[in-house]
């Protein structure tokens, strides 16, 4: 196992925990807009347990050898205040920010208006650096009112009004076919959103790599399998080894540690691009992902999003969300 273990007393007992040095929060949730304050509670109390959503099995992380946290979120606002004690503790960090416009489409129905969204997105970026604000639109849908012109119209409107503000725009194209949860929700929304064809994903492509350029920020594809490489589209690492090298701070001596373990030895850790850290393999195919722990726990994020894989339906979110309890090794208790 690439994580170090550790051991944690719990009710007086004592019990096996993995350490591992970079953290995701998450993918399966957003912590920042949700569940900031349960965060920094467990942060303080030094581990979580983590269920896996698939066969309900549970694991003790610990973050005593946390030295990096990737953040994923469509409303950061409500953790800003945290940001200033994460800097306090020396761990470094960067956010995913999505930021798409389906507003008229009603796929995302309880985002903030998107004018507040990119208003946040400027005041991050201007806080913490734009190399630690990732720009997602992801993914890309058609349907429900929304064609590829519309989308392009869109992404363009945020794009200008970004462009200073971060380094990367990341996208991705709706996968309905994989996911049951999604099919459901078109259902039940009534909301008859579709994938690109691969011309489609082709031609807008070529158009997001062309505005991009005008904007000088880099484009990248999340986790697909269609190679846009030709028109200067790179395959995305969400968990990023170059960049966190790249941010980590002179005393973040838990990444330090951890990222010069695969750093070939005539190369300094500081300054120079040369950390390969392992892919993540429990990731889907296509995903270019280092090695991180996700600390998030599904149905448990109440954007509620028509193409969101994380939720069964907004009436086991909001029973869910009754329980809620930031004192809890989980967001819900177990």
């Amino acid at each position: 196992m690439i994580w170090d273990k550790a051991k944690l007393k719990i009710n007086g007992q004592a019990v096996q925990a993995i350490a591992p040095a970079i953290i995701s929060a998450s993918q399966a949730t957003d912590i920042p807009a949700f569940h900031g304050q349960w965060f920094m509670n467990r942060l303080h109390t030094g581990h979580v347990i983590w269920v896996n959503p698939f066969n309900n099995q549970q694991s003790f992380i610990s973050f005593e050898k946390a030295g990096a946290f990737v953040f994923w979120t469509k409303n950061p606002r409500p953790f800003f205040r945290h940001l200033s004690k994460l800097d306090e503790l020396g761990i470094d960090y960067y956010f995913h920010y999505t930021l798409n416009d389906y507003a008229d489409a009603g796929l995302e129905p309880f985002v903030p208006p998107l004018e507040s969204r990119i208003t946040a997105f400027k005041e991050l970026s201007k806080r913490i650096g734009k190399e630690k604000v990732i720009w997602r639109f992801d993914p890309i849908v058609l349907g429900a009112g929304v064609n590829a012109n519309t989308i392009l119209l869109k992404i363009k409107n945020i794009g200008d009004q970004l462009a200073n503000h971060t380094e990367k725009m990341v996208f991705s194209f709706v996968d309905i076919a994989r996911y049951k949860k999604i099919q459901r929700n078109i259902i039940r929304t009534g909301k008859n959103i579709t994938e690109p064809s691969q011309q489609q994903m082709l031609e807008l492509g070529q158009s997001i790599a062309n505005l991009c350029r005008n904007w000088g920020i880099s484009p990248a594809t999340c986790a697909e399998a269609i190679d846009l490489s030709p028109l200067g589209i790179s395959h995305n690492k969400c968990i990023d080894d170059k960049l966190l090298m790249r941010i980590c701070s002179e005393k973040n001596f838990r990444l330090k540690s951890f990222l010069n373990r695969f750093i070939p030895q005539q190369h300094s850790l500081l300054g120079e691009e040369n950390c390969t850290l392992p892919k993540d393999n429990g990731k889907q195919p296509g995903c270019g992902c280092a090695v991180s722990k996700d600390i998030g726990m599904y149905n448990t994020c109440p954007h509620m999003c028509v193409y969101c894989y994380a939720n069964t339906s907004e009436k086991v979110v909001r029973k869910n969300l009754t329980r809620k309890n930031n004192s809890s090794e989980t967001i819900i208790p177990l």
